[in-house]
């Protein structure tokens, strides 16, 4: 209500000082209406202000003055390259309204650029390959993510925006015991994130409030900071690609590792020299993977035929133990 009244006192004052002094040689019922409509467009710009985050508007301020002093430098050197005064204040201006423009549009979409740190991230972790990698909430739940940044196949900066952070707190204060649970993992793996030597975390309030859901927003997000979205979420996945967007999900990791073999397979391996066990006999795959068979010590240096009993996987590789075929 008190915002209401200061914005009624502004228009009746601003249309008082239009009738009392009016300007541009008007009758003052005109100037008072004139002073009306001017306060009546400031106070709808500061009506737009409100809704927009400060980072844009810092942008669009520093961007524009930004294009403002490239056009009048371009328009300058123009100037000294033109053949009359005609063609140089004509460049002047196209420059000076293209380069403001231009300026303008950097700064209100790309606002990052604009902000210190960003750059300072920029010059020094940006190599080949090293891009903003935004979370969603699942991925965040999930918490394999933790150990994929801490084994280095993950690199940073992983980009959590603040919507993201609210979704996550409204799960963790959820009267669901289950929900509730989850929420907190999640805030416990972001922790864990944040204090990581292997990937640094931002923390971005950029938001986008005429988009109502999450996964909207983290679309325009990795649209406008030109990253990766980083989500299990298998419908995410799919409309990001469908806007030209990379994805990271890690269910799809998994799968891509999970055993070429499976318990009960049949194979035909060459075995090459004795186990460490009693009667074994040990082959190797085309990719190095180590099969150890049972009772096969009296078949070395020949091929056969082994059926797969269990796949382990360990740290340094992948060891498949096997059985001879009992045909043989």
């Amino acid at each position: 209500m008190g915002i209401l009244i200061i914005r009624l006192l502004i228009m009746l004052s601003a249309a008082a000082a239009g009738y009392a002094f009016p300007p541009f040689g008007l009758e003052p019922r005109w100037a008072a209406g004139v002073g009306l409509a001017l306060a009546g467009l400031v106070i709808l710009l500061e009506t737009r202000i409100r809704r927009t985050p400060f980072k844009i508007i810092w942008g669009s301020m520093v961007g524009t003055f930004s294009g403002v002093a490239m056009g009048w430098i371009l328009g300058a050197v123009g100037g000294l390259i033109a053949t009359d005064a005609g063609t140089a204040r004509f460049l002047r201006i196209v420059f000076l309204l293209t380069m403001s423009y231009i300026g303008f549009l950097i700064g209100t979409r790309k606002s990052e650029w604009l902000d210190p740190a960003f750059l300072i991230r920029f010059f020094k972790e940006r190599s080949v390959g090293r891009a903003h990698k935004i979370l969603d909430t699942s991925v965040i739940i999930d918490g394999r993510i933790a150990d994929l940044c801490d084994t280095g196949f993950v690199e940073g900066p992983l980009v959590v925006p603040q919507f993201v952070l609210k979704e996550l707190q409204l799960v963790a204060d959820s009267p669901d015991g289950l929900k509730r649970q989850r929420g907190r993992r999640g805030l416990d793996m972001l922790n864990h994130l944040q204090k990581s030597k292997t990937v640094s975390v931002i923390i971005t309030e950029l938001d986008f409030p005429e988009v109502k859901d999450v996964d909207s927003k983290l679309i325009e997000l990795a649209k406008h900071m030109d990253g990766k979205i980083v989500t299990n979420d298998i419908n995410l996945s799919k409309v990001a690609r469908l806007h030209g967007l990379a994805v990271l999900n890690a269910n799809e990791l998994a799968n891509a590792l999970k055993p070429v073999v499976l318990p009960g397979e049949t194979m035909r391996v060459y075995l090459i020299k004795e186990g460490k066990e009693k009667d074994q006999g040990v082959a190797y795959l085309d990719d190095g993977t180590m099969v150890v068979v049972d009772e096969a010590r009296r078949w070395i240096g020949q091929t056969v035929d082994v059926t797969v009993t269990s796949v382990l996987q360990t740290t340094v590789g992948k060891m498949i133990f096997a059985r001879c075929c009992e045909d043989r």
